[in-house]
C-alpha cells in the first residue's frame, strides 16, 4: 500500500511539473479599468486561454493609458505584452517628448496583431440644441485629461477657431457622465473603440447626440476618417462621421519566439470567436497589420507565414 501511495504521489507530482512547464504567464498591459481597452483585454486574455488550451494566461494590468504602457516597455520588462497606437512607437524610437529617456530600449519594441482602433466620440446633450463644433463656443465641454482624446479635442478646437472659446474643462474623462447627467456640463469628448462603454452608459440616462465632422473639416483634422452608424448608442438615429486611429499589440524583442508565436496564434483563433459577443472584434481583419509600427516579433511572423499571410516589408525588415 505504501509503496502503491508513493507512485501515485510521484505521478501526481510529474503530472503537476508538466503543467507547470506547459504553462506559459504574460503580463498584458492595458488601459484603465473603465474603458472598452480594459474590457478588450479581458476578453483577449480569456480568449487565448480557451484558444491555447489554458498553456498560456494572460494576466491583465490595468494602466493610466498608452503613454504609461509604452514607458513601462523602456525598461524591458519580462513577458511583457501592452497595446498602444502605432504612433507612440515611432515618436518613442525617435526620443521625441515625452519619450526622450530609454530611447535605446525602445527600439527593442516589436509588434504582434491590431487591435480595434481608438474612436473619437464628442458627445452632447440632446437638450442642449448644439448641433455642431461652432455651437460648442462658450458651452462647457470636458476634454479629457493628459490622453489621445484630450490631445486630439484641443487640436480639433484650434484648427476649427474654437481655441479659447470652449470653456474645455481639462478632467478626468471617468467622471464626465456624472457631468453630463447633473447638467454641469453640455458634453465631454473621450475615444475608443464603439460601442463605448462610457457613451452607452450616458446615453442610458440622458438623451445624447454625437458630434459629426463635416468634409470640410476632415480636411483640417488628421486621423483616418470613420463612421459610427446609426443606432450604434440610443437615440443617435444618424451616422456619426469622425476620426480613429490604429491601436495595436505590442511586446519586447526579448519575448522567446515560441511565447510569440502562441500568443499570436491564439489571439486570432480567439478572435473570431470574440468577434461573436463583441461588435468591436469584427473590424480587426489582417488588413489592419501593415497600420503597426514594425518590425513584427519573429513569433508573429512565424504565424503569418504558416497562414499564407504577405507581409508589408516594414514588418519583416530587420533591427
Amino acid at each position: 500500500m505504501l509503496k502503491r501511495a508513493l507512485v501515485v504521489i510521484a505521478t501526481l507530482s510529474l503530472s503537476m511539473a508538466n503543467t507547470a512547464i506547459a504553462e506559459t504567464r504574460v503580463t498584458y498591459k492595458s488601459a484603465k479599468s473603465t474603458t472598452s481597452y480594459y474590457q478588450m483585454a479581458v476578453q483577449v486574455a480569456e480568449g487565448v486561454k480557451y484558444a491555447s488550451d489554458s498553456n498560456m494566461i494572460l494576466t491583465v494590468e490595468e494602466s493610466q493609458g498608452s503613454v504609461q504602457n509604452v514607458k513601462e516597455a523602456g525598461k524591458n520588462r519580462a513577458s511583457y505584452v501592452f497595446t498602444t497606437p502605432p504612433s507612440l512607437i515611432v515618436k518613442a524610437r525617435g526620443g521625441v517628448k515625452p519619450f526622450k529617456k530609454a530611447k535605446q530600449a525602445y527600439q527593442d519594441i516589436r509588434a504582434l496583431y491590431p487591435i480595434p482602433s481608438l474612436v473619437m466620440h464628442w458627445v452632447v446633450r440632446e437638450d442642449s440644441k448644439i448641433a455642431n463644433f461652432q455651437e460648442l463656443d462658450g458651452k462647457d465641454f470636458i476634454v479629457g485629461r493628459g490622453n489621445f482624446s484630450a490631445r486630439q479635442t484641443i487640436e480639433l478646437f484650434k484648427v476649427l477657431g474654437l481655441e479659447g472659446k470652449v470653456n474645455a474643462i481639462d478632467v478626468e474623462v471617468s467622471g464626465a457622465v456624472s457631468a453630463l447627467k447633473n447638467r454641469q456640463v453640455q458634453g465631454f469628448a473621450t475615444s475608443s473603440s464603439f460601442p463605448a462603454p462610457n457613451v452607452l452608459e450616458a446615453a442610458s440616462s440622458t438623451p445624447i447626440q454625437l458630434l459629426s465632422l463635416s468634409e470640410e473639416d476632415y480636411g483640417k483634422v488628421k486621423g483616418t476618417p470613420i463612421t459610427i452608424p446609426a443606432g450604434t448608442y440610443p437615440g443617435v438615429d444618424t451616422d456619426t462621421q469622425t476620426i480613429s486611429l490604429p491601436v495595436g499589440a505590442y511586446t519586447m524583442k526579448s519575448l522567446d519566439e515560441e511565447t510569440a508565436y502562441q500568443l499570436t496564434k491564439a489571439f486570432w483563433d480567439a478572435k473570431k470567436r470574440m468577434a461573436k459577443v463583441a461588435p468591436w472584434w469584427g473590424s480587426v481583419t489582417v488588413d489592419l497589420l501593415g497600420e503597426l509600427a514594425g518590425p513584427l516579433h519573429p513569433g508573429a511572423i512565424r504565424y503569418y507565414k504558416e497562414e499564407g499571410i504577405t507581409l508589408p516589408a516594414h514588418l519583416v525588415a530587420v533591427q
